[in-house]
């Protein structure tokens, strides 16, 4: 099983910034797709961003040209630089990767914990 611990959530004023990371562990895997995903209170979670093994990215509308994500094949880690925060930003941020179990050669998915970022008005 892969396990994903996310840091960097906080408390931000509207039009900071704040950088979140993940990070995976575990045994004989390969991390395919990893990403963002956020929920507010009373919504659905929703897509933030995503980036492919090969590098490719997509975002949401909603924080295009604000948010940046990248990885760290090496450290399994991936980032979301988010600029720009408006109080609509506010929500549980969570890590989700598709991952490859190298033994067993099956595909799975996993979810981190959520990290809370709160942007003030």
């Amino acid at each position: 099983q892969v396990q994903l611990v996310e840091s960097g959530g906080g408390l931000v004023q509207a039009g900071g910034s704040l950088r979140l990371s993940c990070a995976a562990s575990g045994s004989a895997f390969s991390i395919d797709t990893i990403g963002w995903y956020r929920q507010a209170p009373g919504k659905q979670r929703e897509l933030v961003a995503v980036i492919s093994s090969g590098g490719s990215t997509n975002y949401a509308d909603s924080v295009k040209g604000r948010f940046t994500i990248s990885r760290d094949n090496a450290k399994n880690t991936v980032y979301l630089q988010m600029n720009s925060l408006t109080p609509e930003d506010t929500a549980v941020y969570y890590c989700n990767a598709d991952w490859f179990h190298l033994v067993l050669l099956t595909n799975h998915r996993s979810w981190g914990q959520g990290t809370q970022v709160t942007v003030s008005s």
